[in-house]
């Protein structure tokens, strides 16, 4: 369209060989009509303009490495995101279509192999109800600074709360946020860290409800845990599907995944 066509000579990604100075149209040469194609092509993978940018450029160079990195990243961001639309899916199924999205549910937990990614992170000890909202609004105002300003990094995934305690703790906590991103970060002066969130075998489930009610999906996490020969191997994660400022308590989306492996048989 002529609005994309605007955009990309405006990012330099495709600035016309030849410009009519009476009505504007843009002229092209053949090698960026197939320019061109790439950028559609790469921006329906969901690639932003930046990352498209420095496919091009790496394409240009020959530097195959640089181009595999970028579309492994995507992999793991679209994999992240179909998993959490099935969980998603998997709620409207499972509801009744009266009265279930008005009240606690909790979806059959499955099982996800997750990769790992790269995520922005705050840390500190604290209080649960305290320290998880707040360290939420301090990260996003890290990331989607004010007045207008260009986001911090690329953000790929739900926000998260990792919890690093093996049990509940009412204080003193080790209570990790993170959000996932892809790309350059600029992040000067804040106490964000850069961490990469690793990989693993997740049993997860999906709470529909409010955010107090999230301790229902542990419980039914444990007894799948219980029932299948497995046991927690890492720290959990609540990944929060939608912004509690936009939707009702009732209709709050929490993913709760916890790392497991099987329990080795007894001799």
């Amino acid at each position: 369209s002529q609005k994309a066509l605007r955009l990309y000579d405006e990012r330099g990604l495709l600035v016309p060989a030849a410009r009519d100075i009476c009505t504007g149209y843009r002229y092209y040469t053949f090698a960026q009509t197939e320019r061109g194609i790439h950028i559609r092509h790469l921006l329906w993978l969901g690639f932003g303009l930046s990352e498209v940018d420095a496919i091009l450029g790496a394409r240009e160079r020959g530097d195959s490495a640089m181009i595999r990195e970028h579309f492994a990243r995507r992999l793991a961001a679209t994999e992240q995101e179909i998993g959490r639309l099935h969980a998603i899916a998997e709620a409207l199924r499972t509801q009744d279509p009266l009265n279930g999205g008005f009240r606690m549910s909790i979806t059959e937990p499955v099982i996800k192999d997750i990769p790992a990614m790269r995520a922005l992170s705050r840390r500190e000890r604290g209080v649960y109800q305290e320290a998880i909202p707040r360290l939420i609004g301090e990260l996003c105002a890290d990331i989607f600074p004010a007045e207008g300003r260009k986001p911090a990094a690329k953000v790929t995934g739900p926000i998260m709360f990792i919890c690093h305690d093996e049990e509940y703790q009412e204080t003193d906590a080790a209570i990790e946020v993170a959000i996932p991103i892809t790309g350059s970060v600029n992040l000067d002066g804040t106490a964000v860290e850069v961490v990469t969130l690793p990989s693993g075998r997740f049993l997860s489930v999906l709470h529909t409800g409010p955010y107090p009610g999230v301790g229902k999906a542990y419980e039914r996490l444990f007894a799948y845990m219980g029932e299948h020969g497995l046991a927690p191997a890492g720290p959990s994660r609540e990944l929060y599907l939608n912004d509690p400022a936009e939707v009702l308590e009732d209709e709050l989306l929490t993913e709760v995944q916890f790392p497991v492996e099987e329990i080795p048989p007894s001799p």
